[in-house]
């Protein structure tokens, strides 16, 4: 019996594909194609920071050196309730966990067919670690921009039309 309360209390604990951040922003710019899910190395005010839901993927992008990925410009403000000496630094570079066979392929891609990598969204799985998945990804143009808002536009419009009769 007591152990089955334990239980319920960890499970109560680790939240379930909370997403945090999403780059809606993301899915406009680019043409997503492979998605990979990342592990993400933060600091304990860092994850506090995420689970109260504070977070911006707005132009952060994410980078490959020497063999390691990092997440850069992504924002995570400051935990409110720790001291000024327990701090973080909002957009410092932050380390992302992947396979090497991911990252050998990436790196592939993304030196030959001149693809980027968008973080697109920022959550906390079923265990409750902090995943990033993030999108290989290749930059749309301006008409393909006008493309997607064309067919944005008819879709609400045909929804209106079918809600009215």
């Amino acid at each position: 019996m007591a152990q089955s309360r334990d239980k319920q209390k960890k499970m109560s604990l680790i939240s379930t594909d909370k997403v945090v951040a999403e780059n809606r922003r993301a899915r406009f710019d680019y043409h997503l194609e492979d998605t990979y899910e990342a592990g993400i190395v933060l600091q304990g005010t860092e994850v506090k920071s995420l689970r109260q839901g504070k977070c911006s993927l707005n132009e952060s992008y994410a980078t490959i050196n020497d063999g390691e990925a990092f997440l850069i410009n992504a924002h995570i403000p400051e935990y409110t309730h720790t001291g000024p000496k327990m701090q973080h630094e909002p957009n410092r570079p932050r380390k992302l966990l992947l396979k090497s066979k991911e990252i050998k392929k990436l790196v592939g891609s993304i030196s030959r067919d001149g693809y980027t990598l968008v973080p697109v969204k920022l959550y906390f799985d079923k265990r409750g670690l902090a995943k990033l998945e993030l999108a290989l990804a290749k930059g749309k143009q301006t008409h393909d921009k006008r493309e997607t808002v064309k067919k944005r536009d008819w879709e609400r419009r045909k929804a209106r039309i079918m809600r009215e009769n």
